[in-house]
C-alpha cells in the first residue's frame, strides 16, 4: 500500500515555450531543490522529475503507518514553498496498492492504478490546491480540514471519482500564532540546546520529560519556544505539537490550557456547536484508541474539558479526581504512542492549582511513550510551588533565562534598526538602561523609529536622542510607543486588549460598530509596526484572527482605557461571544462570567446604577453556568463561582434556592459536610418561605407514593409540614435535593452527608438526628 503525490507547475508550459532555456532552468532549479527537500523531510521518496512535474511515493521503499498523512502534509508544505518562490502549483494525491520495483532509482519504479489516478487528480486539481482521493481522505480525515468537491470524471475511470480539497492540518493557531520572528535569535543557544536534549531523551528513551522555561516578562521565553518549534519541525520523524496557554483572569479558568490542547488534537474550532464538538472528540479518541470500551470511558471524561456533559468530579486528592486525571493522561499517552508528542503550556504562572496538580500527575505517572512537556512561566511560579520542576529522578528541569549580554543586545539593536549603530556614549547608556531585556531593546528601537529620532545615514545610525526620551520601565516604554499611533490605531489596539491576548476582527466590529474594511486596514498597519501578528488560519470560522506580539503590550493597552469606557466594551465582547458561541456557550461560560463580572464591578465603582442593574442578571447567569462546568473539572473552582453568584442574589430572589443547592453540592463534594448541610438548609428555607422550623431529629411524615420517612438535618432551616415530594436519592447522594425537589430513586453513594439506615426502601437518617 503506497500513497503517490503528483505536483505540477500551473501554466509553466506556455511560459517556457517563449522563454530562453537558461531562464527556464534558472526557474526550475530552486523549485526542484525545494520540493525535493519537502519530500525527504516527510519521509517520502522522489520517484522522478518530469520537466516541471514531480512524482513522489510514500510507503516505498520505506513504509510508515502514517504514509497518507505524510503525503498530505508534504503537499501542503509544497504549496507554501511554491508561494515563497512566486510559483503556482497543483497537486494530486492518491492511496492504493502498487507494484514496486526492486530498483527504486530506475524509471517506473512504482506502477499501478494508484499512480495513474494520482496523476489524473493532479490534472483536475485547482491551482494552489491539494486534491486527494477517497482512500487518502478516509485515512487522514481526522488530521486535516477538507473541503468536499463535486466528483470528477478522469480518463481511464468508468464513473466519477469522489475528491476532497485539503485545506490545512488541524491545529488551533489562535493558541500559537505562526509568524516568522522579525529579529535574530541571540544569546540563547545553550538554553535551546537543553530543550533539544530533553526532546531527544524523551524520543529515544520513550520517556516523559518536563522542562519549565522561566524568566521575567520580555526576556524571551516565547521566542525560545518558537525556535524550539522550528527545530522540532525540521526533524525527520513526524511530531505532534500541541499548545495551550493559561489565561490571566483572576486565578485562571479551569483547565483552559488543557482544553486548548484537546481542541487542537481534535480540530475543534473555538465556537463549534456541541454536536460538532462531540463528533470531533469521538473521531480524535477513535484515532488514538482501538478498544471501544476504553473509547467510551475516555470520551466521558474528556468531554468536560470541551464544555460537554461528562462524568466524575475533580476534587483534589480524591479517587474521582485520580480517575479523571488517569483518563486525561491515558489519552495523551495514546497520542504520544503514535508519534512523539510535545505539549507546550504557556504562562503557567497563571494556572490554577488543579492544572498544576495534573501536570505533576502526568509527569509522575506517564511512561513508555515519547512525551515532552514544555512550560513557560514567570518567576512567581516558584513562589506558588517552591519545588516545581525539581525531580530527583531527572524527569524535570528548569531552564532560567538570564538577561542578554551587552554584546548580544547591541547585535539585536542593529538587527532591529537594519543598520550598524555608532558605538558612542549614547549607545553605552542605552545598553545600560535596557538591562539585557530583548523586548525592551526592540521596543526602544521601534519607538525611536516611530518618532523619527534616529540620526545617521543609510549605513549607520546614531542614538544620541535615546537618552532624552527613554522611559524608566518597559511598561512605560510600551505606553510611549502606543502614544505614537494615530487615534484610530490606538483605539483598535485598546479594544483588542479587552478581548484578550488572542482576538478576532468580528469582536472589534462588535465593540464600536466599526467599518470592517477600515478596521482591517488598521490591523494591517498595527501588524506592520509589530504590535500584533496575524494568524494564517483562524480558530473562528469566517473571522480574522490576531494576537498581541507580547502580553505586556496587551496589559499596557488595556490599562490606558478609562475605567468607565471598559464597561460597555466588556459587555459588547460578551455579547459577541454569546452570539458566535450559539449552542456551545457552556464551554465559554467562564470567559463570559469574566467579562460580565468585570463590567459589573466597574459599573459599581462608577456608581452607574442603570448599568449595574442591567449587568446583575448576565453576570449571575454565567457564574452559575461556569460553576456547573467546573463541577466535573475542579470542585474548588466551582465553589468560587457559586459563591460569587450567591453574592449577587438577594435573600428573596427566586433563583437563590437553586444556587444554594449547587453550592451545597460543591461543599459536599469537597468534603465539608457540615457546611453542606447548612447551605442545604438555607436552600430549603429559600424555596419554601412559608415553612415552619423543624427541630433536629424530627422525622419526615410519610407521603403518598413514598416508601419511608426521613429525619430532619440538624441545620437552621425551615420546611413545610406537608412537603409535596419525599426525599429519595440521586447522583449527589441519598436524600440530596435537586432544584425542583424531584427525586430519582437510587441507593446511596458514599460520601453524602446523610444515609439511609436500611436499604433503598428504609427511612432516611441524618447525622445527629
Amino acid at each position: 500500500m503506497v500513497t503517490v503525490l503528483f505536483c505540477d507547475l500551473a501554466g509553466f508550459t506556455a511560459r517556457s515555450d517563449r522563454a530562453d532555456p537558461g531562464d527556464v532552468w534558472a526557474l526550475l532549479r530552486p523549485y526542484h531543490a525545494r520540493v525535493r527537500r519537502e519530500i525527504e523531510r516527510f519521509g517520502g521518496t522522489l520517484d522522478k522529475f518530469i520537466g516541471d512535474g514531480v512524482m513522489a511515493v510514500f510507503g516505498a521503499p520505506s513504509t510508515h503507518e502514517d504514509d497518507p498523512e505524510r503525503a498530505v502534509r508534504c503537499g501542503l508544505a509544497m504549496l507554501e514553498a511554491a508561494q515563497e518562490l512566486a510559483l503556482d502549483v497543483r497537486i494530486g494525491i492518491n492511496t492504493g496498492e502498487a507494484v514496486v520495483a526492486a530498483d527504486q532509482h530506475r524509471s517506473e519504479g512504482v506502477v499501478g492504478d494508484v499512480v495513474n489516478t494520482a496523476s489524473r487528480l493532479e490534472g483536475v486539481a485547482p491551482v494552489g490546491g491539494v486534491l486527494v482521493g477517497e482512500a487518502t481522505f478516509r485515512a487522514t480525515r481526522g488530521l486535516f480540514d477538507y473541503e468536499p468537491l463535486a466528483p470528477v470524471r478522469v480518463k481511464g475511470k468508468a464513473g466519477p471519482l469522489p475528491v476532497w480539497l485539503a485545506v490545512s492540518a488541524r491545529s488551533r493557531l489562535g493558541v500559537a500564532v505562526e509568524q516568522a520572528p522579525a529579529t535574530p535569535f541571540l544569546g540563547r543557544e545553550a538554553e535551546l540546546e537543553r530543550l533539544r536534549r530533553a526532546y531527544a531523551g524523551a524520543r529515544d528513551e520513550a520517556a516523559v520529560r518536563l522542562v519549565t522555561v522561566t524568566g521575567e516578562p520580555g526576556v524571551g521565553k516565547s521566542r525560545l519556544v518558537r525556535e524550539f518549534r522550528a527545530f522540532v519541525d525540521a526533524q525527520p520523524e513526524l511530531v505532534a505539537w500541541r499548545q495551550g496557554h493559561c489565561l490571566p483572569y483572576g486565578e485562571g479558568i479551569s483547565f483552559w490550557a488543557l482544553g486548548e490542547v484537546l481542541k487542537a488534537q481534535a480540530g475543534i474550532l473555538e465556537f463549534d456547536g456541541p454536536a460538532t464538538v462531540a463528533a470531533k472528540l469521538a473521531d480524535a479518541v477513535a484515532a488514538a484508541v482501538e478498544e471501544p470500551a476504553e473509547r467510551q470511558w475516555l470520551e466521558a471524561r474528556l468531554a468536560p474539558l470541551l464544555g460537554l456533559a461528562g462524568e466524575g468530579t475533580a476534587r483534589t486528592g480524591t479517587p474521582e479526581q485520580d480517575e479523571i486525571f488517569t483518563a486525561w493522561r491515558r489519552f495523551l499517552e495514546a497520542v504520544a504512542a503514535r508519534r512523539p508528542l510535545v505539549l507546550v503550556l504557556e504562562d503557567l504562572h497563571w494556572a490554577d492549582d488543579a492544572l498544576l496538580a495534573f501536570v505533576r500527575h502526568l509527569v509522575e505517572e506517564a511512561s513508555g511513550v515519547p512525551l515532552l512537556v514544555v512550560a513557560t512561566a514567570r518567576p512567581e511560579l516558584a513562589d506558588r510551588s517552591p519545588g516545581w520542576g525539581r525531580d530527583p529522578r531527572d524527569r524535570t528541569a528548569v531552564v532560567g533565562l538570564d538577561p542578554l549580554s551587552d554584546a548580544d543586545t547591541a547585535r539585536l539593536i542593529a538587527a532591529v534598526l537594519g543598520r550598524a549603530v555608532d558605538q558612542d556614549e549614547a549607545h553605552a547608556t542605552l545598553l545600560g538602561r535596557i538591562g539585557g531585556n530583548p523586548l525592551y531593546a526592540e521596543q526602544v528601537c521601534r519607538m525611536l523609529d516611530d518618532r523619527g529620532l534616529l540620526e545617521g545615514d543609510g549605513a549607520t545610525v546614531r542614538l544620541t536622542a535615546a537618552d532624552t526620551v527613554l522611559p524608566d520601565s518597559i511598561q512605560t516604554l510600551i505606553a510611549a510607543r502606543l502614544d505614537t499611533l494615530p487615534p484610530e490605531g490606538r483605539a483598535v489596539l485598546q479594544d483588542a486588549a479587552v478581548v484578550g491576548t488572542v482576538f478576532w476582527s468580528g469582536a472589534l466590529f462588535a465593540i464600536d460598530g466599526r467599518d470592517p474594511a477600515a478596521t482591517e486596514a488598521t490591523l494591517g498597519e498595527l501588524a506592520r509596526r509589530a504590535f500584533i501578528r496575524a494568524a494564517s488560519r483562524s480558530s473562528v470560522a469566517g473571522e480574522g484572527e490576531y494576537a498581541f506580539w507580547h502580553t505586556l503590550t496587551r496589559e499596557v493597552a488595556y490599562g490606558q482605557l478609562p475605567r468607565t469606557a471598559r464597561i460597555a466594551k466588556h459587555r459588547a465582547v460578551a455579547a459577541w461571544i454569546e452570539r458566535v458561541a450559539g449552542d456551545g456557550i457552556a464551554d465559554h461560560a467562564e470567559l463570559l462570567a469574566h467579562h460580565y463580572l468585570t463590567a459589573l464591578e466597574l459599573a459599581r465603582a462608577a456608581r452607574a446604577a442603570e448599568e449595574t442593574a442591567a449587568l446583575h442578571g448576565p453576570a449571575r447567569r454565567f457564574l452559575v453556568l461556569a460553576g456547573d462546568r467546573a463541577m466535573t473539572l475542579d470542585v474548588a473552582r466551582a465553589d468560587v463561582h457559586y459563591r460569587r453568584a450567591l453574592a449577587l442574589l438577594g435573600g428573596d430572589h427566586p433563583e437563590r434556592a437553586t444556587v444554594l443547592e449547587k453550592a451545597a453540592e460543591a461543599a459536599q463534594q469537597a468534603g465539608r459536610t457540615v457546611e453542606a448541610e447548612e447551605l442545604l438548609g438555607q436552600a430549603i428555607a429559600a424555596s419554601r418561605p412559608e415553612a415552619t422550623t423543624w427541630a433536629p431529629g424530627r422525622r419526615w411524615p410519610a407521603r403518598p407514593g413514598c416508601s419511608g420517612t426521613g429525619a430532619r438535618p440538624p441545620a437552621p432551616a425551615a420546611w413545610s409540614a406537608t412537603p409535596s415530594r419525599c426525599w429519595s436519592g440521586n447522583r449527589r447522594g441519598p436524600g440530596w435535593p435537586t432544584p425542583t425537589w424531584r427525586w430519582a430513586r437510587r441507593c446511596g453513594r458514599r460520601g453524602g452527608p446523610r444515609r439511609r439506615s436500611t436499604g433503598c426502601n428504609g427511612p432516611w437518617t441524618w447525622p445527629g438526628g
